[in-house]
């Protein structure tokens, strides 16, 4: 006896709602990998950057027997800006031969005849540029790509300064940092404490602006030293991280710690700007929130102003900013778009990635370098190991502090 009954042909219809459903869920489960193993290549990528950044200081160092000057290049004239840098060309600006970027540096180190827009000037902008925030000047404006972190998604116009992803370590302490005692003309001041001589004890770290350090200056041992962290690009998205809550001159002497109450509560990685909560002024009052597009972290690569250049170890990775005023000493994180943590370059050339959880010792500490009455202040903190803690102590070139930890490379 046959069947007469016709063969079923293809699925029915719950039978193909669960393919569906089971390759949506497939799919679900593999996005996460793939973007993982995305994020994986860039954080490789960033760790690659930074090591041709180590390499290039090292033969930087092997060529003039001194790391390159953060805050260096030509005197200010007092008139036309456009005619020197007036000594604020960032540490990066020297690596540019060390990193294969030689046909930019031809470029800056000679006079240049043209302006942004690839119109004639003259007289033309001199050897080493005009200062490092000039909006018409081309290699200012040119995105070196060994300077940028693939994890990081800002990117600038076109008529803006290039950024950068990677900043100078300057210690544990920033009073009166940002000229290292030395004007714009080059001249070094003996008298106050803004002196060039009286500010020496805070410079802690592997960089002082306008200064060269050698690499035997680094007493602690280059592998125990920080050379240079990763920043975040300021994106004006109020992120902590990346953001600088400019303050009054105050900012030395409060405790890191005291600058937690202005972090969102309901956002803690943002700052909160909102005064009815306790918030951020926008400028106007102390302390302050200033928005302008230009203050943010890592937005100009030229830049030798401590915001733009250096960080210190003094608040944990991913943290916040804390600064004095625009173009002036403050405390600066190391940051990174990477989970739980950023890189940072060893003064042996070693990368490393600490984690945002890494001991920083006491946060209700003030910053070395004004007397408050505790011991603690203009005499107090010279030669003393970082109150910090690791991340503190890695941060100085020559406190005699003993690193037991074993780093993760």
């Amino acid at each position: 006896m046959y069947s007469n009954r016709a063969r079923r042909q293809g699925f029915t219809l719950v039978e193909l709602l669960v393919v569906i459903a089971i390759i949506g869920v497939l799919v679900g489960l593999l996005l996460p990998a793939v973007q993982a193993a995305r994020e994986a290549a860039r954080r490789m990528s960033c760790s690659n950057n930074f090591k041709q950044i180590g390499l290039g200081l090292h033969n930087y160092h092997s060529a003039y027997k001194n790391l390159p000057m953060n805050a260096g290049g030509t005197t200010f004239p007092g008139s036309n800006g456009n005619q020197s840098n007036r000594l604020w060309l960032s540490w990066m600006v020297g690596t540019l031969p060390f990193v294969e970027q030689q046909a930019l540096w031809e470029q800056i180190s000679n006079p240049l005849a043209l302006n942004r827009t690839g119109g004639t000037r003259n007289p033309p902008y001199p050897a080493m540029g005009p200062n490092p925030w000039s909006q018409n000047y081309q290699p200012w404006l040119t995105q070196v790509p060994t300077f940028r972190c693939p994890s990081d998604p800002t990117q600038p116009v076109n008529y803006r300064v290039a950024f950068t992803n990677y900043s100078a370590c300057a210690g544990d302490a920033f009073f009166e940092q940002a000229h290292g005692g030395i004007n714009d003309n080059g001249q070094a001041s003996g008298s106050g404490g803004w002196g060039e001589e009286s500010t020496e004890r805070w410079a802690r770290g592997v960089f002082r602006a306008r200064h060269f350090t050698k690499f035997r200056d680094i007493t602690d041992g280059l592998a125990n030293t920080i050379m240079c962290g990763e920043n975040v690009v300021g994106a004006r998205d109020l992120r902590a991280s990346a953001t600088i809550m400019a303050a009054d001159n105050q900012s030395w002497d409060r405790p890191p710690s005291w600058w937690k109450q202005y972090l969102d509560p309901e956002r803690p990685g943002y700052i909160n700007t909102n005064t009815a909560t306790g918030g951020l002024n926008r400028c106007g009052g102390k302390p302050c929130y200033d928005g302008n597009a230009n203050h943010q972290r890592g937005r100009r690569w030229s830049d030798g102003r401590p915001e733009f250049s250096t960080f210190q170890t003094i608040t944990p990775p991913n943290s916040y900013n804390i600064q004095r005023w625009h173009g002036r000493s403050g405390a600066y994180c190391a940051a990174s778009y990477h989970q739980g943590g950023a890189h940072i370059l060893m003064a042996d050339g070693a990368v490393v990635f600490i984690t945002d959880s890494i001991e920083s010792g006491d946060q209700d500490h003030v910053a070395y370098g004004r007397d408050n009455g505790d011991g603690r202040g203009w005499d107090g903190g010279a030669g003393r190991e970082s109150p910090y803690g690791l991340w503190g102590a890695l941060g100085t070139k020559n406190a005699k502090e003993t690193i037991e930890e074993q780093l993760n490379q």
